[in-house]
């Protein structure tokens, strides 16, 4: 009996399809009223990720609302540095709050406590995997070094990560170890979400906007590219989406240099430039304006039918370009998902 065919990893592994696959980051949160519910109950919101039996619920959610073509994991990008120490915490209407690291803490950090701590995890991504659907992709992730390392050093979300630059600049081996423990415990956490069950995963580098390019190849691709190598020298066949949020003009150097299976564009990124400077082998994912689907209405129609029509010669999936807000009308979402799959 032969496989049942998974459209999303498909596209990821080069194939075409008659229409793009779908799915939406941040699918799974505040914008539907069942996980308002559950969070609810949950306590806290890490309490939530990491009780497998509500994590899991909570990832599955969003494919009983709508048909998408993928799960992704419930979790969060900064239980890497959760697992490796250093207090985190999330504070309801201020985002997640870290005791800021330091050169000095550095030496706290305990990588060789990651895979245990994140053990939860990966029983989800076994829950999710027992009950998904044959025909939809497991989609695990983790949140990029660079990204993750501004709200350690910074303790919180910033817009300029500026205390991570200044940190980057004026403390280098310090920084250097940083980067280096969050790829290590990053290769480790990633290939127990395969072998958990993930069909591929996602490197979020949310935070590559205010990097000059030097900074950019140090800090993002490099990474970057180490945690791909690394996770492949164990698990060959892993497939990658990269999402480097605001790489712009550095888009064909990540692509070329990191090497992702498929490549996450932000919803800044004009479509031709895109088609044009990345190799039409290359699958794309994205890259609707998340405020065009809060928006709604006919520029909602007439924005996917763009995206779909400038991606039509290569492989494509169809994405938000970047996470999906939490006022997001239902009916909107469901808008969307008829107008991609040609209803």
């Amino acid at each position: 009996m032969s496989p049942v065919a998974k459209p999303l990893l498909d596209t990821i592994r080069g194939a075409r399809q008659a229409r793009p696959p779908l799915w939406i980051m941040r699918q799974a949160g505040r914008y539907l009223p069942e996980y308002r519910e559950l969070r609810a109950r949950a306590g806290s919101f890490l309490e939530l990720c990491y009780t497998p039996a509500l994590a899991a619920e909570v990832t599955l959610q969003p494919l009983r609302r709508f048909d998408l073509d993928a799960a992704i994991l419930f979790s969060d990008i900064l239980v890497i540095p959760d697992a490796l120490g250093q207090e985190v915490r999330f504070e309801a209407g201020e985002g997640p709050r870290l005791e800021p690291i330091t050169p000095e803490g550095l030496g706290k950090l305990r990588p060789d406590a990651v895979l245990e701590r994140l053990a939860p995890v990966f029983e989800t991504l076994e829950r999710i995997r027992g009950a998904l659907p044959p025909g939809k992709t497991l989609i695990g992730f983790c949140g990029s070094p660079w990204t993750v390392a501004t709200y350690m050093i910074a303790g919180a979300g910033s817009t300029d990560q500026a205390a991570a630059r200044i940190f980057a600049l004026t403390q280098p081996q310090a920084f250097a170890a940083l980067i280096d423990i969050l790829v290590e415990a990053s290769i480790a956490y990633l290939v127990r979400q395969f072998e958990a069950g993930a069909d591929v995963v996602q490197l979020f580098e949310s935070w590559a906007m205010n990097l000059d390019e030097q900074q950019f190849r140090d800090y993002v691709i490099a990474p970057n590219r180490k945690i791909v190598e690394g996770v492949r020298a164990r698990i060959p066949d892993a497939a990658f989406i990269g999402f480097p949020r605001g790489a712009a003009a550095m888009l064909p150097a990540y692509a070329a240099a990191v090497r992702p299976d498929a490549l996450g564009l932000d919803y800044g990124t004009p479509p031709d430039f895109a088609d044009r400077a990345l190799p039409r082998s290359l699958p794309v994912q994205g890259n609707l304006d998340p405020i065009r689907l809060l928006a709604g209405g006919p520029q909602l129609d007439l924005a996917i039918d763009g995206i779909i029509a400038a991606f039509g010669n290569r492989p494509h999936i169809f994405n938000l370009g970047h996470g999906i807000l939490p006022q997001t009308p239902i009916a909107n979402v469901e808008r969307l998902v008829r107008r991609v799959k040609g209803g």
